[in-house]
């Protein structure tokens, strides 16, 4: 079943990655407290994410904090290490959580997982958006295969107008 508005996010651990290293953090720890954005990619380093998804969150941050945002966290199915170096190749700063589900456990958890294995790419997420608040789904912005607009950064701020 795929997460939906008012459902509570699921524990599942993440890891990111901090100054000591890469450091597991359990879903509703990360994403349980005040308004986040998270935002999920199939790929790290893939075009779409790279040129657009990623880049858009990392241009509007500001906007995003003035609409009430207090955390913004891009994930992927993918392992820690891939994560931090997509961050630092983009240039993202401390504004934006990298958050890897290496084994894509919370992906499944959400019901968001994807099988692109006949891209070669094994299990993915899904591209999405949620907002939440103190834990609880307030919207899903899920994308149709192939597509890109209601996960990117600027359908996020017209939903939290």
């Amino acid at each position: 079943m795929t997460i939906a508005a008012g459902d509570a996010i699921p524990s599942a651990q993440l890891t990111i990655m901090t100054e000591n290293g890469p450091t597991p953090v359990d879903s509703r720890e990360l994403l349980g407290k005040g308004r986040t954005v998270l935002f999920a990619v199939p790929g790290p380093f893939t075009p779409t994410c790279s040129a657009e998804h990623l880049p858009g969150f990392i241009d509007h941050y500001s906007a995003l904090v003035e609409r009430g945002v207090e955390r913004i966290v891009c994930m992927a199915v993918s392992d820690i290490f891939v994560m931090d170096a997509w961050a630092k190749a983009s240039g993202v700063t401390d504004q934006i959580v990298m958050a890897a589900d290496g084994n894509g456990d919370f992906t499944a958890a959400l019901g968001l997982a994807l099988d692109a294995r006949a891209f070669g790419m094994g299990s993915r997420s899904q591209r999405f958006a949620l907002i939440v608040e103190d834990g609880i789904v307030v919207e899903t912005l899920i994308e149709p295969a192939g597509e890109f607009r209601v996960s990117s950064a600027d359908y996020v701020l017209e939903r939290l107008a």
